[in-house]
């Protein structure tokens, strides 16, 4: 059983405490209001509230979630001990900064962190002198840790510097070999896109996971340590910043669904000179993206 897995877990069964205290055919709050009952993101409620559809505990309509029949004993997961791994603490810092709005030269608390994401004192030193590489957080003079946050300019620098990486991975992909994996995994994607294209109006909350998805596999191809170790925080901050800014967010993720299809049609054309102007006319949407959500979420 991963560790990774146990924050889901421990939400699901959570949440399956709170549906016990509802009525049957009673409406199911919305993921943020979950989010803060039991202090985990969207992202994991949803996952969550999709498990509970699929048992029959709830309906799901769009906007509409409604409790179909009260939890059973057979519905609990069975939860694991032990701390998170890093992957997992990663994930768990980007929710809190985001979930709890916090702003920029605000002091870490290394005592308070190890108890809120139940890790050891020297495991989240380790893992906060590892951010610090990236400029999200940095040594204070009198000692501790201080987060140097989501401002605007560590915005346009993550974005620039994710169009340098991201274009470089673009030509290297167009020199792939035909039996190269990548070509499978992007007449996948191109599925997935369409897919979800179609469905649009009910599951636009989808498009985070896919765009994780697209741009990991286009980056793969780069074969460097740096440059992987650099994507990881990238992905990271550009997956979360889909979780700020609810304002248009169908319109936007279909247009970012158009702009994904138009790189792939060009990339499986080997045109390069159309792969390249797609890439960058995506890039620089989403940095528009990226920059208009800090300002909806005061974090720019």
């Amino acid at each position: 059983m991963a560790r990774s897995d146990r924050r889901y877990r421990e939400a699901h069964n959570h949440l399956l405490d709170y549906c016990a205290r509802l009525t049957v055919g009673d409406a199911i709050p919305s993921e943020k209001a979950l989010g803060e009952e039991i202090s985990v993101s969207r992202t994991v409620v949803r996952r969550c509230l999709s498990g509970f559809a699929e048992i029959g505990l709830i309906s799901w309509e769009g906007r509409d979630k409604r409790l179909l029949r009260l939890p059973q004993e057979g519905d609990r997961l069975d939860e694991i001990d032990g701390g998170l791994s890093s992957d997992d603490l990663e994930q768990r810092f980007f929710d809190w900064i985001l979930r709890f709005d916090v702003a920029a030269d605000t002091p870490l608390s290394v005592a308070e962190l190890s108890r809120t994401f139940n890790v050891p004192q020297h495991e989240l030193k380790e893992f906060l002198a590892g951010l610090s590489r990236f400029g999200l957080v940095t040594r204070r003079r009198q000692g501790g840790w201080m987060l140097r946050g989501f401002t605007k300019d560590f915005a346009v620098e993550l974005s620039d510097f994710r169009s340098v990486l991201e274009l470089n991975a673009i030509a290297q992909l167009l020199e792939a070999p035909v039996d190269h994996p990548i070509w499978k995994q992007l007449e996948q994607l191109r599925a997935q896109h369409v897919d979800l294209a179609r469905r649009i109006d009910a599951d636009f909350h989808e498009f985070s996971k896919l765009d994780e998805a697209f741009h990991r596999a286009v980056n793969s191809v780069v074969a460097n340590r740096f440059t992987r170790e650099f994507q990881k925080v990238i992905s990271l901050i550009f997956h979360y910043h889909y979780l700020w800014n609810k304002a248009e967010e169908k319109e936007r993720n279909l247009a970012a669904i158009q702009e994904h299809l138009a790189i792939i049609d060009a990339l499986e054309a080997r045109d390069e000179d159309a792969a390249m102007k797609a890439a960058r006319a995506h890039l620089r949407t989403s940095k528009t993206t990226l920059l208009s959500s800090l300002r909806y979420h005061e974090l720019g």
